[in-house]
């Protein structure tokens, strides 16, 4: 039996994501060493994620916010469903990837516009842009899990999926 596959992912949600993945990969790796890189990288970050939330309201169905939010007891049923092996198919984000989406994406902040203060100022900024980015590739780490565990339940390679754009039905 032939499997029938759909258009989930827009070539903006797609450009957007290997954009974003490349763009926190160049201000991970540069952040000690290469300050202006690691800036550029940051404001990239900052600025695909703004164009990701105008997307988000006025983008296509599968990538509009209103498509997944989930409300806490789903997320959290979910989350147990996927635990157990049953959970159910989603075609676009499944709860616990729409907590992740906003998680990766409301993370992001200029804190480094904050840079140039003085003494212990500039230290409290340092340290808290320093435990957002841990946090975020915390964030970047459980999402890739999430996906490697929904693409083997669901027999879906969701990382082809984020390149062609297309789904099994």
């Amino acid at each position: 039996m032939e499997q029938t596959d759909v258009r989930v992912w827009d070539p903006f949600v797609r450009i957007f994501h290997w954009s974003l993945v490349l763009s926190f990969t160049v201000a991970w790796l540069s952040g000690e060493e290469l300050e202006t890189l690691h800036a550029w990288a940051g404001y990239a970050v900052f600025g695909l994620v703004l164009l990701r939330l105008v997307w988000g309201v006025i983008g296509t169905r599968h990538a509009r916010f209103s498509d997944f939010v989930y409300p806490p007891p789903e997320v959290k049923a979910f989350i147990g469903d996927t635990l157990q092996l049953r959970a159910r198919r989603y075609l676009g984000h499944n709860p616990a990837g729409g907590v992740a989406v906003y998680g990766l994406e409301e993370g992001a902040g200029p804190l480094a516009m904050l840079a140039g203060s003085s003494g212990a100022l500039e230290e409290v900024f340092e340290e808290t842009h320093e435990l957002f980015a841990n946090l975020m590739l915390l964030l970047v780490v459980i999402h890739v899990a999430g996906v490697v565990v929904e693409s083997l339940i669901h027999r879906d390679n969701l990382v082809k999926a984020m390149f062609t754009g297309r789904k099994h039905a």
